[in-house]
């Protein structure tokens, strides 16, 4: 493969990462402000809001595994925004 070739490749992999990146930052702040609007202080949480996970974050999970199968999330971003997800 010509020097080229490879540097264009990492140009895109390096711009498309760059997009992701962006766009959950964006995703998860408005999913930060979302929860912290919405949350009461004293409304004491249910068993069935803790039983399992929604269809919403198991999709999000589902798009994590994505992206570290396609290399642009490491084992540790990986772990880090699973532990997020799953903490909320």
């Amino acid at each position: 493969m010509s020097f080229l070739r490879r540097a264009s490749r990492v140009a895109v992999a390096s711009s498309i990462h760059g997009n992701v990146q962006r766009r959950q930052r964006t995703r998860w702040a408005q999913q930060d402000q979302t929860s912290t609007a919405s949350a009461t202080p004293n409304t004491p949480a249910t068993v069935a809001d803790s039983a399992a996970p929604t269809p919403d974050i198991l999709d999000q999970l589902a798009k994590l595994g994505e992206l570290k199968n396609a290399g642009i999330l490491t084992d540790a971003e990986f772990d880090t925004q699973k532990a997020r997800l799953l903490a909320d």
